[in-house]
């Protein structure tokens, strides 16, 4: 990947001013805690929530072109606030919010991996998260509300997207009460929401050469101020888009002793829109088939059946390729696997397939994330 050369001179920067006190800095700034009883408001809880230390806008989807060829897509926006933010608002360079990002695309039908990231402050205009709008960007990638529509934007050397989606359902919101509780402690949560089948369309460039494409992409918003607890190691996050238009998502927090987060969870949505949470007992994932990485020797599930009699969902998951392994250690500093999944099986007693995107942290090393 190419970098500007500015690059590391940013890094030195932010490391200064995060880690070494000064005069216009606010020692240890406390941050609002996930708690029940949050009401959701749209589009307002599509702006960014500064007063949460963390937060993420999550996109991804499958795109094919008029010619046939099919990819799959990730964009990612994090913001992370400043454990001693500097104040100083007459400064071009105060720092409250870094600003961080990933762009992939899995190239399915030739089979190869690409991905890209970015680590910015809104110094300068160089990264930002609206609190009156929704507009997010890093340099010139950027997720934006047009209207009812969402663009997304987004670059690299060998790919670039240019998208335009329509949320053909509304947003459906995770977990109970209002909060997605990731552990058994007050605080240790998330607000959560999904917009789970979004029309696509727009353009894609693949080594230079520009073409149409249509598909659906899945959009998550996540914010919240806990990391994982000392004894939760990764995840493994499903969110599958299935042909009779129904959708499910979940996610499964594995603890250093090899067993499943109590707190972990999922929700359906049906084809009306209307959503059903999950618990942990209500559905059973059990991986069927493993990938080990050359590069990080992290060894990953590449198969897995999922079922749940509450959503009556028995379906086989099957990653479109293996290789779908980020090593992020010039931004978030975390090797996970973000890849395009294909499904079968039966919804609702009837044949069914879709696609998907799944996620799984933890395995190449213990999650210990900058954000």
């Amino acid at each position: 990947m190419k970098y500007k050369s500015s690059y590391a001179a940013c890094l030195a920067a932010i490391a200064i001013v995060a880690n070494v006190a000064s005069p216009v800095a606010a020692a240890n700034k406390q941050y609002r805690k996930a708690l029940p009883g949050y009401v959701y408001h749209f589009p307002q809880d599509h702006f960014s929530h500064d007063e949460f230390k963390t937060e993420w806008w999550y996109y991804t989807g499958h795109l094919e072109s008029k010619d046939g060829k099919r990819y799959g897509y990730e964009l990612t926006f994090f913001r992370t606030g400043a454990d001693n933010p500097a104040i100083d608002k007459k400064s071009a360079w105060g720092l409250d919010n870094f600003y961080l990002a990933h762009f992939a695309v899995s190239d399915l039908s030739g089979k190869k991996f690409y991905f890209y990231e970015k680590l910015n402050r809104a110094a300068l205009g160089l990264a930002g998260a609206s609190q009156s709008a929704y507009r997010v960007h890093n340099e010139n990638w950027s997720a934006m509300q047009l209207g009812d529509k969402y663009v997304l934007k987004a670059d690299g050397p060998d790919f670039a997207i240019d998208l335009l989606l329509t949320d053909l359902k509304h947003p459906v919101v995770h977990g109970k009460d209002g909060v997605s509780q990731k552990a058994n402690c007050v605080g240790c949560a998330s607000h959560y929401y999904s917009m789970t089948r979004l029309e696509t369309r727009g353009l894609i460039t693949d080594h230079g050469k520009t073409s149409e494409v249509r598909g659906l992409s899945w959009m998550d918003h996540e914010f919240g101020s806990n990391q994982l607890t000392e004894e939760q190691s990764g995840w493994d996050w499903f969110s599958l888009q299935l042909d009779d238009n129904r959708e499910f998502m979940a996610y499964l927090l594995r603890r250093a002793d090899g067993t499943v987060e109590k707190q972990s969870s999922g929700t359906i949505v049906e084809a009306d829109g209307s959503a059903r949470h999950l618990g942990l007992g209500d559905f059973v994932v059990t991986p069927t088939k493993y990938w080990v990485s050359p590069k990080s020797k992290g060894k990953y599930p590449m198969g897995w059946k999922l079922s749940s009699k509450v959503a009556d969902l028995d379906v086989t998951v099957e990653s479109e390729m293996p290789d779908q392994e980020l090593n992020t250690k010039r931004s978030t500093g975390v090797t996970y696997w973000e890849g395009a999944v294909r499904l079968s099986g039966k919804s609702k007693g009837k044949a069914v397939k879709g696609a998907g995107y799944v996620e799984m942290t933890g395995y190449a090393q213990k999650f210990a994330s900058k954000i």
